[in-house]
């Protein structure tokens, strides 16, 4: 299937103006600079899960690029298109939800989506990207503010994380790492969770306060480690603020393991799997489980403004490839065999 769906994205990789999409008020037309890879195309891709869109579709919905046509605000702007796109109007949007808006367009997903060379999107909450930071970073390598930094920024803001707690991060693949470092830049004592020794290499190295590799280790004695390492760090014996980020039933297992009094477990990672949990630990150690999808535009700017300081560094953390390679990409992606967050960048002459 997928093959066959490269093929129709490869006819498109040279479009002439005149077949652009036509735009209506309101919208734009993005010359895309990079796109990244994310598990949720893993999902639609591999796993079976259904896009809203019927197929065919291009996915893809991390995405940076520059605005060529449309709404005359924008015209020349480089922006960030956020993976979740609000109406902005609803009773969500209007509590502050706008994350979860029900009529909310995710590109990739309710539309053709980034792994192209040009993408037409509502221009309402596109992010816009300094040269302060363009000076940092090259526009194409900002797409992983859309989702993998702005989602894991928005989780630990709804976590209520504050200087001196102790934050536990599971998974620290090409989300959970830059969870880490955000926690670590919010002021929390962080312990990163993996079972690859070269991702937790990475995070040591980044300032991430320790590090725990539980593969082959069960959850009660994972639980233990984990309790010696709070000691030796110095921090509290309550109110830990858990993140899983794997997006496998064995760390979600581990995640609500580790609850205890006044704890937040926050779920970030996807999988199909079910979990089996004692639910009353919750009301036993009056703790919070809470979930989250994407992260509302409004935060955006802060991310970037992050960026803009030098609070927040990930180039390490970033592998490029061409858009062509988009299927290779994908079946090494499948196959774990990448440590870093990957970006497709279009490789063609579009002159």
């Amino acid at each position: 299937m997928y093959s066959w769906q490269m093929v129709e994205l490869k006819s498109n990789f040279k479009l002439m103006e005149s077949s652009f999409p036509k735009l209506s008020e309101g919208e734009v037309l993005v010359k895309i600079a990079g796109c990244g890879v994310c598990h949720t195309d893993l999902s639609f891709w591999h796993f079976g899960v259904k896009t809203k869109k019927d197929l065919p579709l291009t996915l893809g919905h991390e995405i940076s690029g520059k605005v060529i046509e449309g709404d005359t605000k924008w015209l020349g702007k480089n922006v960030i298109i956020p993976a979740v796109l609000p109406c902005g109007e609803c009773e969500l949007c209007k509590k502050g939800r706008s994350n979860m808006c029900q009529n909310q367009l995710m590109p990739g997903n309710d539309f053709h989506g980034g792994f192209a060379s040009h993408i037409k999107v509502p221009s309402k909450f596109l992010c816009p990207v300094p040269e302060s930071v363009i000076d940092k970073y090259p526009l194409e390598k900002l797409s992983v503010v859309a989702d993998a930094i702005s989602t894991p920024y928005q989780v630990l803001k709804k976590s209520e994380i504050e200087k001196g707690y102790f934050a536990i991060i599971i998974g620290v693949g090409g989300v959970g790492i830059f969870a880490a470092l955000l926690a670590k830049i919010m002021g929390a004592k962080v312990l990163a969770i993996d079972i690859d020794d070269e991702k937790l290499e990475m995070a040591k190295n980044n300032g991430i306060d320790a590090v725990l590799n539980v593969k082959d280790t069960d959850s009660r004695t994972a639980k233990g480690l984990v309790r010696e390492i709070a000691k030796g760090l110095g921090v509290s014996r309550v109110g830990w603020k858990i993140f899983e980020i794997s997006g496998t039933k064995s760390g979600q297992e581990l995640a609500f393991s580790l609850i205890t009094f006044t704890s937040t477990l926050s779920i970030v990672g996807f999988t199909m799997d079910k979990v089996e949990v004692r639910l009353s630990n919750l009301m036993a150690f009056d703790a919070k489980l809470i979930g989250t999808w994407g992260c509302k535009p409004e935060l955006y700017p802060e991310v970037v403004d992050m960026i803009a300081k030098g609070k927040l560094k990930f180039d390490q953390f970033i592998e490029v490839f061409p858009l062509s390679k988009i299927n290779e990409v994908f079946k090494n992606t499948l196959e774990h065999k990448y440590k870093k967050r990957s970006i497709l960048v279009p490789d063609f002459d579009d002159k």
